[in-house]
């Protein structure tokens, strides 16, 4: 059944398992209210059961907001989340209070379509230009949580990834010192998604050229440095190359999504050089 049209409602509830109360089957105790919503009926044949959470103290009824349905994978019984009108709780403090019945359970927290569970950390990037910038995170996925166009600024959120951008600007408090471009430099963010192939979409032959463009760079730079056909790096060498060779990825992907990247006439780092006209 969908019980989703009883999210973000204020539903009156009976108690008939009470905080510290016992199971009468299993002999656990409630550490939270338990109850239903009259003149309901759940998959089960039964009227829909729920969680009172926010109020540790033993109830008969209560008057709550429902923010979430515990949908059981394996059992046709879900459970609404209701809680006082000015609180509110994670997915982890639900499955936290809930997990005294619920661990027998396999199960999924439903919540309304504009909700946002945010990050324990989550970074604010500056940025030249927010436009090019939106392309770049729309094309891989990302989308936007919500944003304050005056302030050229935006949250952004692809699964459990989340950013704030915004476009730097000459009275932008929060700047304790002069940014010189490559902007960045030290930071690099680990992202975990579903499936890689499906954010990049690119073709074979567009993966092989960039895969070509890697290899010519590392030639360039062998011939147009040194005039010899090879010479083996030192360790500072191959760490710096590293980079190098990450700028030239990035830069192939970002001519791939049609964005701006006239500033780059050359790609450089400490020996290796690498012109941008010879990118895909």
């Amino acid at each position: 059944m969908d019980n989703k049209k009883y999210l973000e409602k204020t539903l009156e509830v009976k108690i008939d398992r009470p905080f510290g109360s016992k199971h009468p089957k299993h002999g656990f105790i409630y550490p939270v209210n338990y109850g239903y919503v009259p003149n309901t009926i759940s998959g089960d044949g039964e009227e829909l059961d729920c969680y009172v959470l926010g109020v540790f103290e033993p109830l008969e009824t209560f008057r709550g907001k429902c923010i979430a349905i515990i949908h059981r994978l394996d059992d046709n019984d879900d459970k609404l989340i209701i809680v006082p009108e000015n609180k509110s709780f994670s997915n982890q403090e639900i499955r936290a209070l809930t997990e005294f019945q619920e661990r027998f359970f396999k199960s999924e927290i439903i919540r309304d379509s504009n909700y946002l569970e945010f990050n324990k950390s989550i970074p604010e990037l500056s940025v030249t230009n927010l436009e090019n910038s939106l392309k770049f995170y729309k094309t891989i996925g990302f989308k936007i949580e919500y944003d304050r166009p005056e302030n050229k600024f935006v949250f952004i959120s692809l699964g459990k990834i989340q950013f704030m951008l915004q476009e730097i600007s000459n009275n932008d408090k929060w700047n304790v010192m002069e940014l010189t471009y490559p902007f960045g430099n030290g930071i690099n963010f680990q992202l975990e998604v579903d499936n890689v192939n499906e954010i990049y979409n690119f073709t074979d032959s567009e993966i092989n050229k960039i895969s070509e463009n890697i290899k010519s760079a590392r030639i360039h730079y062998i011939h147009y440095k040194t005039k010899q056909k090879s010479k083996p790096l030192t360790y500072d060498q191959q760490f710096w190359y590293s980079y190098f060779i990450q700028d030239i990825i990035l830069l192939n992907i970002y001519k791939l999504l049609g964005l701006d990247i006239s500033r780059h006439n050359y790609i450089s780092f400490k020996d290796f050089y690498y012109d941008s006209n010879n990118l895909i």
